[in-house]
């Protein structure tokens, strides 16, 4: 039989249609004979006159035909069928109605007439349910048994998506509202909360999808922390936010994103504070293509900028943003884009596309962020990050830029690695700009840094890392058991950048509340439990998949800070604080970055994280590190005198 089902499905489409329509015809003949017969046992009166059969064949098919009938796929045919089916008899029943007022044959009788509209429908339908069953694919003994929780209209618009497919079956729905309990679903019954440890276990449920759409992340978290002890996956459908943009489908079942176990809702943005410096102008994003930068174009590119200007050193990356914001923006859009592929260390190309397009608002996001891969490249990250923020800024300066606000991160926070120092020193760099345009009474450029932590989704990120890992059998690396980290969502990040940048005055640090930091560790289990696996241990060595301890990374830290003094301010926004921390003047600052930029150039490792340790005074490198550095080149002398630390002016 499965050899038959498998042949069958492997008919071309049109066969398929014809080996159907020969069955509706003997079906439609049986009922067509059966009607007469129950109006009249006199076997002449089926053959008599002989037209009458092969009128109502032919007009029958022509209106299922005409219907559309036979454009349904029999193995996942629907409730629209039975729609269909139903105007077929319809129709047909009207149609031979109308037709005995003129003709006198059996079959045009009113009382034959309806019967056979009603045998017709069953047959019909009858047909195509047994084709259904048989065509299916396959048994479903072996189907993924799942439930669903939330018996509302998203629950039942799952359930039915779901029901042609034979590899998943729907057992019911789990539902916490009183007064559901027993209660049948669209043909599925629901269960309450407090049955579902029962039911996992009696009905051999694998998995649970939450069909809780327009349910709050913090009500989402509640439901994974109650569901993360059952031997269950959980997935859950997408939010209601990207079903009504049309981004995705109520069936697009998908696994629980980290966004789902912070249980942190975003505050909504203040639309005033987006379009402040957005709205009507010129915006420049260098770094455009990365993770930060190409989400903060798609934020921009919705606040209708006039002209958006995209910066980036990568071509691919330049390419698939462009394409993706011109796409989105239609053809119809006033908006202009332009594209540029260069590195932020051209300051020529750098300063001409600055003043070509008279660029008003700048983000930079240009930056080399992988820890371990700066570690080993301390020279182009040094260069990248500290001499290409210099030159950017310097054009926005040169140029008029009205804003030009800086993208950092918690790294640059008391830094143990070159990215971090390296971020810092960047801070620097806008610090001391900020200063000497106020010191010297100009009211030109207000230059602002906006540090952040994690974003969730980036390249990199641990997240995809982990799923990979659960993915392959195991096991999950992680570098230390007590490793934490701070998580944002790149969008909610993007938004907040955007926002802090039009409160800036000049010099601020602005810094995102991340939330509660999470241990790294916790997160590796969380996913391996709602992936429907068990942590293996010395505790449980039956598990499904290990937890593998690697040791801290160069220069990675335990934990991430956001701030270098003690407290912010408050500001406006209630998920933006504001700092002002220490700076070195613009007059002392200068010969070290000269001194940095010949030392990256000739690739002295030592004497570079000397540089950054003495720009950056909090910078504390790996123990293994500190011979290499103090036994670094000093020919080229850090200050007139050697002894004469930096004059650090302190805001704390």
């Amino acid at each position: 039989m499965k050899k038959l089902r498998e042949q069958l499905i492997a008919l071309p489409r049109p066969v398929k249609r014809l080996l159907m329509a020969v069955t509706d015809a003997l079906n439609i003949i049986a009922a067509a004979c059966v009607a007469i017969l129950l109006h009249s046992t006199s076997l002449p009166s089926i053959i008599d006159p002989w037209w009458q059969l092969p009128l109502v064949l032919l007009l029958t098919q022509i209106c299922a035909v005409r219907i559309g009938l036979y454009s349904a796929v029999i193995r996942y045919i629907a409730i629209r069928a039975a729609y269909n089916i139903a105007k077929v008899a319809l129709l047909v029943v009207g149609l031979l109605l109308l037709g005995g007022l003129f003709v006198s044959a059996p079959l045009f009788q009113p009382l034959v007439v309806v019967n056979f509209g009603f045998l017709l429908a069953l047959a019909l339908g009858a047909g195509r349910l047994t084709a259904r069953h048989f065509l299916g694919t396959g048994s479903d003994r072996d189907a993924e048994r799942l439930v669903i929780f939330g018996a509302g209209d998203a629950g039942v618009q799952v359930a039915q998506s779901l029901a042609p497919d034979r590899r998943r079956r729907v057992l019911g729905f789990v539902d916490d509202k009183p007064g559901l309990a027993g209660a049948m679903v669209a043909d599925f019954p629901v269960f309450t909360t407090d049955e579902l440890p029962g039911l996992i276990e009696s009905r051999r449920i694998a998995s649970v999808l939450l069909a809780v759409p327009s349910a709050s992340r913090r009500r989402k978290k509640e439901l994974i922390d109650w569901l993360e002890p059952f031997p269950v996956t959980v997935k859950t459908v997408p939010a209601l936010h990207e079903i009504l943009s049309g981004k995705a489908r109520i069936s697009d079942i998908r696994d629980i994103e980290i966004e789902d176990l912070l249980g942190r809702d975003p505050v909504a943005p203040d639309k005033a504070l987006l379009s402040k410096s957005i709205t009507g102008r010129t915006v420049m994003v260098t770094g455009a293509g990365g993770s930060i930068g190409s989400e903060l174009c798609r934020q921009i590119a919705c606040l209708e900028p006039e002209h958006l200007v995209l910066f980036e050193v990568n071509e691919s990356s330049l390419f698939h943003i462009e394409r993706e914001i011109r796409s989105a923006a239609g053809a119809n859009s006033e908006m202009r884009v332009t594209a540029i592929l260069g590195s932020v260390l051209d300051a020529e190309l750098v300063s001409m596309a600055v003043r070509r397009f008279h660029v008003q608002t700048l983000y930079h996001a240009a930056a080399y962020k992988h820890v371990p891969l700066v570690e080993q490249n301390v020279g182009a990250g040094l260069r990248n990050n500290v001499l290409g923020t210099r030159r950017v800024a310097e054009a926005a300066a040169a140029a008029g830029v009205e804003r030009f606000i800086l993208i950092s991160t918690d790294k640059a926070v008391r830094p143990t690695n070159v990215m971090g120092a390296t971020k810092r020193a960047s801070e620097l760099v806008i610090q001391a700009m900020a200063a000497k345009a106020a010191l010297a009474g100009e009211s030109g450029c207000i230059f602002s840094m906006v540090r952040f932590g994690n974003v969730l989704g980036s390249s990199g990120s641990v997240v995809p890392h982990f799923r990979q890992q659960i993915g392959d059998g195991g096991p999950i690396t992680v570098t230390h058991p007590d490793i934490t980290r701070f998580f944002m969502t790149i969008p909610e990040a993007s938004q907040l950048v955007i926002q802090a940048g039009a409160m800036a005055r000049g010099g601020e640090v602005f810094v995102l509340d991340m939330g509660e930091p999470i241990r790294i560790l916790d997160l590796a289990k969380r996913m391996i439990h709602l992936a429907g696996f068990t942590h293996r241990d010395e505790h449980n060595p039956d598990g499904d998949i290990e937890i593998v301890f690697t040791g801290l990374r160069p220069g990675e830290k335990l934990y991430e800070e956001l701030l270098i003094c003690e407290s912010s301010l408050c500001t406006e926004h209630s998920k933006i604080g504001c700092a002002q921390e220490s700076y070195l003047p613009w007059d002392e600052l200068v010969p070290l970055l000269k001194q940095m930029d010949a030392a990256a150039t000739s690739q002295r490792r030592g004497r570079v994280k000397q540089l950054l340790q003495r720009v950056v005074s909090e910078y504390s490198p790996a123990a293994d590190d500190h011979d290499a550095i103090s036994n670094a080149d000093e020919s080229e002398a850090f200050v007139p005198d050697e002894h004469v630390r930096p004059n650090v002016v302190s805001l704390q």
